[in-house]
């Protein structure tokens, strides 16, 4: 038996003294729970629920613009009221479903659903740590996030209608319940939910940041830490500084809407009426909302990233190229994130000295960038590639990076953006480079750790072919939509056939439009795989994927608690993959460098020393135990 097997081997027949938990009833054990795995799962399913909502959402406003004024009054059971007497779907109701369908996946899916599911599982098992910092904060950081989506569901169905004003919800509009259906309750409910919503964020992201920084298991230095961990604790920091900024936005917003303030109203006529608000900008609230706007692409985008690195050198058999590096990239696209916050706001009127400034930090970001997909480009050369589903997912997170990335650099140059702003182009890009890139990263982290949440198997071959069914359709729906924005198409348009220029792109519309309804129902195969394996899915191996991180040492079904007896030990990097003089082609971080001297580079031998002192903390924390 080889050195990495016995070990794995003590890990799973470890009966040593252990936290002991009590029995709990199925409402502390699965409703009101405070295990970090089962809080991670009722992320995952809410999140799932609400991809659902809004990716049909889009599949809706999508027929009305591949085919105009379309009878579509098959769906009044679902829509109601909101389809005309023609069959075709209402105006202001169009507004309302690209404003809910932006919201839900932003915030909902890609924020709390990606964040919330994989910060959750994987950090107290990827550190070493029985649970979080703090079972009831967390416990409540979800409960707070489900009360902000209950709220958001009942806007859906007011008489009103839900918030209608793009997902930015920009005053004036949004401010004046007067000026519009979707500015009535609808807003009001939107504004309430977001301010849950970010109570919730921050609950979390305090937790996951103490966590890790206070519960790493002995060895465990921070060069040690998975870049997993890394885009994680970044994310939360992001968020930490951020979230409070749209928070102060919102609640200006409600006081201008409710309490008569001028925040960010001024010289307001509706109907021949004049306002009596003066002194406000509605230019304040897009700096307040673009502070956090711009930091959200990466608290979206980065834990997906830290997915794909653990994926990517796990599958490839390969150590991941230029950890430090990778580390590094990730600290400065944080940095560069809260310093570009105004080139969504090239077309306010900026002075042109600032939007140069603004320009060139944006440009910046390439860098950091570039380095990602650089290593990840090199990990994946001449590895030993296993092409799983979440390793397909992976690949095509990078694919998507890389071309969302190019188009993103377009958009940084102030006098291009100038021209393609609010246009179906910025709409392409960042569907790309944040939407399709962060849910290639969600659906990657399910595949990989589906068998360490459930203890069972998803079905290779369906998620393979999700994958491609997948990647094919997101290309074919926003590949497209470049054109049509360089041409000069606005966004969030009713229809274009209004106008002569707009019937000439009326084919291609339909094509996008095709292509969106295909992408939608591909998701099924997904949806099927998820559920029917939790139940039917062939029993997991302990470590499926052969990988190196600490949760694959813990049992298959996990308990609270995580290990059965001590915690491991750590006394390696994450990714020691194909050493040279290795009988395997991986070795755990819990495997002393002093049980693999074959394989040990020369620096390495040095830890040896090191680990007799993390040996000797371990008898002493179990001498005080007893």
């Amino acid at each position: 038996m080889s050195v990495v097997e016995a070990n794995l081997e003590h890990d799973v027949h470890a009966h040593d003294e252990h936290e002991h938990h009590e029995e709990l009833n199925f409402w502390r054990k699965y409703i009101f729970s405070e295990d970090h795995k089962v809080i991670a799962k009722q992320y995952m399913i809410t999140g799932i629920f609400w991809a659902i909502i809004g990716a049909a959402m889009s599949v809706v406003f999508r027929i009305q613009l591949g085919f105009p004024g379309a009878d579509i009054s098959w769906m009044k059971p679902f829509l109601g009221k909101w389809i005309t007497e023609t069959g075709a779907l209402d105006p202001n109701f169009y507004l309302a479903l690209v404003t809910m369908h932006g919201t839900i996946m932003v915030f909902f899916v890609l924020t709390a659903g990606l964040s919330g599911t994989f910060s959750n599982f994987l950090i107290p098992l990827q550190v070493g740590a029985r649970d979080m910092a703090s079972g009831f904060l967390n416990m409540l950081s979800f409960w707070f996030f489900f009360a902000s989506s209950v709220l958001m569901f009942v806007s859906i169905f007011l008489e009103t209608g839900p918030a209608a004003g793009g997902w930015v919800v920009y005053p004036p509009l949004s401010a004046l319940p007067q000026a519009h259906m979707g500015s009535e309750m609808g807003m009001t409910l939107w504004l309430l939910s977001m301010a849950i919503f970010i109570m919730s964020s921050l609950l979390g992201s305090l937790n996951y940041v103490t966590t890790i920084i206070n519960l790493r298991t002995r060895g465990m230095t921070f060069t040690r830490l998975p870049l997993t961990i890394w885009a994680f604790m970044i994310t939360a920091i992001l968020g930490i500084i951020s979230f409070p900024v749209l928070l102060s936005a919102a609640l200006l917003l409600i006081f201008d809407r409710h309490f008569g303030t001028s925040f960010y109203l001024s010289e307001i006529y509706i109907n021949g009426e004049a306002l009596p608000n003066v002194g406000g900008s509605p230019i304040l609230f897009q700096h307040l909302f673009w502070f956090l706007g711009h930091p959200e692409v990466y608290i979206v985008l980065l834990p997906a990233l830290g997915i794909t690195s653990e994926i990517i050198a796990t599958n490839s058999r390969k150590p991941i190229f230029g950890y430090r590096a990778m580390i590094a990239s990730l600290m400065a696209i944080a940095f560069l994130a809260f310093i570009v916050w105004a080139h969504h706001m090239f077309v306010t009127g900026m002075n042109p000295f600032l939007g140069s400034i603004f320009m060139f930090l944006t440009l910046i970001i390439a860098v950091p960038s570039a380095v990602k997909a650089f290593n990840y480009i090199t990990t994946l050369w001449r590895g030993n590639i296993v092409f799983t589903p979440g390793m397909l997912f992976s690949i095509g997170l990078v694919s998507l990076f890389v071309s969302g990335g190019l188009t993103g650099i377009i958009l940084g140059n102030s006098a291009l953006d100038i021209q393609l702003h609010d246009t179906y182009f910025v709409v392409a890009h960042f569907h790309i480079v944040m939407g399709a890139a962060s849910a290639f990263g969600f659906f990657a982290g399910i595949y990989h750790w589906y068998p360490k949440m459930f203890g069972r198997m998803m079905n290779n071959t369906l998620g393979q072919l999700h994958f491609w069914l997948t990647f094919a359709g997101v290309y074919l729906v926003f590949f497209p939509m470049h054109y049509i924005g360089i041409a000069g198409f606005p966004r969030r348009y009713y229809q274009f056939t209004s106008f002569d220029f707009g019937k000439s792109f009326t084919d291609l519309n339909m094509f996008v439009s095709i292509a969106a309804i295909f992408t939608f129902f591909a998701q099924f195969i997904f949806l099927w795989n998820f559920f029917y394996s939790m139940f039917k899915g062939k029993v997991a191996p302990m470590n499926p994927w052969k990988s190196t991180t600490l949760e694959w040492t813990t049992p298959v079904n996990v308990g609270h608690g995580n290990w059965v007896g001590e915690i491991p030990a750590v006394y390696r990097w994450p990714y020691d993959y194909s050493k040279p003089g290795s009988d395997v082609d991986f070795i755990p971080q819990n495997v002393p460098h002093s049980q693999t001297p074959e394989s040990n580079f020369p620096h390495e031998n040095a830890y040896i020393a090191q680990e007799k002192e993390i040996e000797a903390q371990n008898y002493n924390d179990q001498f005080q135990a007893h």
